[in-house]
């Protein structure tokens, strides 16, 4: 395995803090780790409301990387709270779509950490905006 994956596992797995921050907000289930083409890694936790203001955490980790002056992504990894690795929700790979429309095929995403199974985001959603 590529150590760019155990790094991003290893930041995801550090933000990952299950938690209940107030009676109608829970977060942390799921955590995400982000590698821009910069080198950098950002990550996100999923923050859970009771309406649809909510987010998670793939796109709280793009929306960081956004924030610190990124734009590119080079490779995604999801934990979630049963500690397995799977695919965005198709919110997230329509952001990273959006963010990246020319490229977004190119994205590799860790579906299974244990297998070492990575596809591109290309793969998952071979005919956006149809």
């Amino acid at each position: 395995m590529e150590k760019v994956w155990e790094d991003l596992y290893k930041a995801a797995k550090n933000v990952q803090n299950p938690r209940e921050v107030s009676e109608r907000i829970y977060a942390g289930g799921v955590a995400a780790a982000i590698a821009a083409s910069s080198g950098k890694i950002y990550t996100g936790v999923c923050v859970d409301t009771s309406c649809t203001l909510g987010i998670c955490a793939e796109r709280n980790a793009i929306f960081n990387m956004i924030t610190n002056g990124d734009n590119e992504i080079k490779r995604v990894i999801a934990i979630m709270s049963d500690g397995k690795t799977g695919a965005p929700c198709g919110a997230c790979r329509e952001l990273m779509t959006q963010l990246m429309p020319k490229s977004y095929q190119h994205v590799e995403i860790m579906l299974d950490y244990k297998k070492e199974k990575v596809v591109t985001l290309g793969e998952l959603t071979p005919e956006w905006w149809i």
